[in-house]
């Protein structure tokens, strides 16, 4: 392929402005606002404290993500543990599973905060967050 020197060029300037572009577009682009899954966001350190098939366990750590509008998942170290999706909503100050079997307690007053999470109404973890 053989370019031409105006085509160079062409492609010079291009590269070059490449990185201003697309400052502006990110720039134009509407930031969303936070909801109660950016709130509950995080990583949390604690202890399964009751196990319907086994016994307790120390030094679990979970992690919320958000992975929607006031919806997160929560994953852990501890295979006992499983993956769920959890819809959340606002009660009193705490921050609450809005339906399902699996119980989310988040307690933004305590410092740091304290998560309280019964997964598929089996087994219950407590921690606070890290």
């Amino acid at each position: 392929m053989i370019l031409r020197r105006s085509d160079v060029v062409r492609l010079a300037a291009a590269a070059l402005l490449a990185p201003w572009t697309l400052r502006a577009v990110a720039a134009d682009e509407p930031r969303r606002k936070p909801d109660l899954g950016d709130a509950a966001e995080g990583t949390y350190e604690g202890d399964v404290i009751s196990d319907s098939k086994g016994s307790s366990r120390s030094g679990v750590t979970v992690t919320v993500t958000r992975i929607g509008k006031n919806l997160v998942r929560v994953t852990s170290s501890y295979p006992r543990l499983p993956v769920v999706e959890v819809p959340l909503t606002l009660a009193m100050g705490k921050i609450l599973q809005a339906r399902g079997d699996s119980v989310f307690l988040l307690d933004r007053t305590q410092s740091p905060a304290k998560l309280d999470v019964s997964f598929l109404n089996e087994v219950s973890w407590s921690g606070l967050r890290r």
